[in-house]
């Protein structure tokens, strides 16, 4: 089922045409029936009578359409064609018309409450803006397209949860948390896979909630605190060493002073210590030999 655009008669100049076809129906009903009593005349009055019925038929042909709105048209339950011209506008009255918008829209899912790829619960919501491009299929290929988006949108944000962990556990690995623009984009694409059978396009879906279940956030918060105290350590111990490396190597080179395998290991303990220390190391003065 594909939309099939097609005309549609203005609307104005068939109003017109029913308020001039009213006044002609009140004229001959008048004069059918007389004036003072008189017997009214049969033939205006079937007239009259016919004339009314076709007004009134005429003006059930009549709809207006918003901007960015479509009507769907059907004759006796087939698909005729979609018309999107603004204003009064005026088809067969055998025609059933139903309205669709045409505008962008968009929604917040509720919050869903599912595993992620390491398995841990955590709580995720999405903000889908979408719009209707085909309107028949819209209206034929689904039963409520508007209960279809929101339905598919949560089945869509649940898979595409389950698909990768809530924090990137190896160096590059894509995460819920750190990679919002690469998550948007397979939202997106299963979104529009989903969709496309009802006439729908996605525009943008985003993450617009992203938390841990609340059994489990307390556990997690420490682990990333963990996390990022190990990083933390490591970052120090590596520039540490660094330093100790180029002082043992100036020293050598300016040739200040030659140290044995265990002075340089004491050297090297000493700096260490201070250098990996959290708070500051009390100096101490050696005013000794250095033997």
């Amino acid at each position: 089922m594909k939309e099939n655009p097609i005309a549609s008669v203005p609307g104005i100049p068939v109003l017109l045409a029913v308020l001039a076809a009213a006044a002609v129906t009140a004229w001959v009903f008048l004069t059918g029936v007389g004036a003072g009593g008189a017997s009214p005349s049969a033939l205006r009055v079937v007239g009259s009578a016919v004339l009314l019925g076709l007004t009134i038929f005429t003006v059930a042909g009549l709809y207006t359409l918003q901007p960015n709105q479509a009507a769907v048209l059907s004759l006796f339950g087939k698909y005729v064609g979609t018309v999107k011209d603004n204003g009064l506008r005026w088809n067969n009255p055998f025609f059933s018309k139903r309205k669709v918008s045409l505008r962008v829209r968009n929604f917040e899912s509720g919050r869903l409450k599912v595993n992620e790829l390491d398995g841990s619960p955590i709580e995720i919501a999405a903000v889908i803006v979408w719009k209707v491009v085909d309107s028949a299929e819209a209206v034929f290929n689904v039963d409520d397209y508007e209960s279809f988006v929101h339905i598919q949108s949560e089945a869509a944000l649940r898979a595409m949860a389950t698909s990768y962990p809530y924090d990137a556990h190896e160096e590059g690995q894509v995460s819920l948390r750190s990679h919002a623009d690469e998550i948007s984009v397979h939202l997106k694409v299963q979104l529009d896979e989903r969709l496309g059978t009802a006439g729908v396009d996605v525009l943008e879906a985003r993450i617009s909630h992203l938390a841990y279940a609340p059994e489990i956030a307390h556990a997690m918060l420490q682990r990333q605190q963990a996390n990022a105290v190990i990083a933390a350590r490591t970052r120090i111990v590596a520039g540490a060493v660094g330093m100790v490396e180029m002082a043992l190597a100036e020293l050598q080179k300016s040739g200040v002073v030659q140290l044995d395998e265990e002075r340089k290991a004491n050297m090297v303990s000493n700096l260490l210590v201070v250098l990996c220390s959290e708070r500051g190391t009390q100096p101490i003065v050696n005013t000794g030999s250095l033997y």
